[in-house]
């Protein structure tokens, strides 16, 4: 078979151009992260743990999800059985649950040291009159897969949003461990 001259010229230049460049781990697309709880608090499962039964009472239980990718972050939190016409905080966390409430470690921070709700995932709500919560929020940036948080804490207060006492809820009564 011959081939015609001026395919054999376009195939030559094409083959003679400088390869494309390397992407680089910067450029590569960025992994989602997807994470997620849910359960009925008990007093010492610690996948979902209620600290406080007066404010988090027998029968209560909570279910969140973290989906984070495309450059966004949306966390979504609903939450039943808990103490009607009240106010609650709600942040995620550094480390799972444990038998403790300080186990859960400080607030998950995607900019470290800066306590405000655009670093830090603030998840307050008032229950109905039935005890029942939600709340979500959305941030302009993605989780590092290398460093997810660990867990959502429901406090006994709404947290503070500003003055020497941001970003603080209250006591720790209930957690979910995130997976």
């Amino acid at each position: 078979m011959r081939v015609p001259a001026f395919l054999l010229i376009l195939l030559t230049a094409a083959c003679a151009a400088p390869p494309a460049p390397v992407q680089n781990a910067k450029t590569a697309p960025e992994q989602s992260v997807n994470l997620s709880a849910a359960g009925e608090f008990s007093d010492d499962d610690t996948a979902a743990i209620a600290y406080d039964r007066k404010l988090a009472p027998k029968g209560s239980q909570a279910s969140v999800t973290v989906e984070s990718g495309h450059g966004q972050t949306r966390t979504s939190l609903v939450a039943e059985g808990l103490l009607p016409d009240r106010r609650y905080g709600a942040h995620l966390h550094t480390k799972p649950c444990g038998a403790k409430p300080d186990d859960s470690g400080p607030h998950y921070q995607h900019h470290p040291g800066q306590i405000d709700p655009t670093s830090e995932v603030w998840l307050d709500f008032t229950t109905d009159g039935e005890g029942a919560g939600r709340a979500s929020a959305r941030h302009e940036w993605t989780l590092d897969p290398a460093k997810v948080p660990g867990s959502l804490v429901i406090h006994a207060k709404a947290t503070k949003p500003s003055g020497p006492q941001a970003g603080q809820a209250g006591d720790r009564i209930a957690c979910l461990t995130l997976k």
